[in-house]
């Protein structure tokens, strides 16, 4: 029987998504045994800091990507959020499966919406690009770190340390937690992080059998909108931890993709849209990047690596 070894962290999060892979390849391939291989990343080592304070890069991805290089495991399982848009020499995103819902949740302790939040109200959140389009919104509140598995953060708001908390909704419908949402908030207030929801299994580039194991996976509508997202990022330069958002749709075979790039502090915002096939749909990200850049998004991005910020 053939052993296929999948690199995963070890978050309760990561291991429900590589479970699910592992499932998934078991049950349609019964000479292959799935072996998921538990790797620490440096976001998951340092907990004390904000995530854009420890290098931007890779955080949560490095050591398993070492890990694909030194053969120590066949396939890696990613949130597609936490993935840079470059990846090392000789390692390839093959398959996407389909995406789970996209957007930010808030989960608030009197069951509040984002209007409703009190003034200078505690909101828990642990990316810039989140911080950075609520401050937008509600210039008032009150934002503080938020870092920690899932559990942890629902733990901290029901002790009172915040009024509310943002997460992904699709970390909380993948570990059963949908019912602590308060509201899924809307794209039109926060766009999510390139890539959200959906998951990518990178493979070594040579590694034709892994490939051809786990592409009945691959949904193509996810991989279509996910590398229009990719390249946006990728156009920009901009690594996982900086005010960078990016969501496409596929209606038919057009893609519709929205960007946005934003002061740290909210006070300014660019936004914008772009439509195009499916076959354009990298090209689609580029343009809107190079659209964006061209109305003030270079000057921004500049300062934001010129404080320190990590891409």
């Amino acid at each position: 029987m053939m052993t296929l070894k999948i690199g995963t962290r070890a978050s309760k999060l990561a291991l429900a998504q590589s479970n699910w892979v592992k499932a998934q390849i078991e049950k349609r391939n019964h000479d292959i045994s799935v072996e998921l291989v538990h790797i620490r990343t440096t976001g998951d080592k340092v907990l004390d800091s904000p995530l854009s304070n420890i290098g931007g890069k890779g955080l949560f991805v490095k050591e398993i990507e070492d890990a694909l290089l030194d053969n120590r495991v066949d396939v890696a399982v990613h949130s597609m959020k936490d993935v840079p848009a470059a990846l090392p020499e000789g390692l390839i995103l093959s398959t996407f499966p389909k995406r789970e819902d996209p957007r930010d949740s808030l989960i608030s302790q009197d069951s509040l919406t984002l209007d409703q939040l009190p003034t200078n109200a505690r909101v828990g959140t642990s990316s810039l690009r989140r911080a950075a389009q609520l401050l937008h919104i509600r210039r008032d509140l009150d934002l503080a770190p938020l870092r920690g598995n899932v559990d942890t953060r629902l733990k901290k708001l029901e002790a009172g340390d915040f009024s509310a908390i943002i997460l992904a909704t699709a970390g909380l419908k993948r570990l059963g937690l949908e019912k602590h949402i308060t509201t899924v908030i809307t794209t039109d207030q926060i766009l999510p992080a390139i890539g959200q929801g959906a998951l990518g299994l990178e493979i070594r580039a040579d590694d034709k059998d892994t490939f051809e194991t786990i592409k009945f996976l691959n949904h193509d509508e996810t991989e279509v909108t996910v590398r229009a997202e990719r390249a946006f990022l990728h156009e920009l330069e901009g690594g996982c931890q900086v005010p960078i958002a990016g969501l496409a749709r596929l209606e038919g075979e057009t893609v519709h993709l929205t960007g946005m790039v934003a002061e740290l502090d909210g006070s300014m915002l660019i936004r914008d849209q772009i439509s195009g096939t499916m076959n354009q749909a990298e090209e689609i990200g580029i343009t809107l990047a190079r659209r964006l850049l061209e109305r003030g998004a270079d000057d921004i991005l500049k300062r934001i690596y010129g404080n320190g910020i990590s891409g």
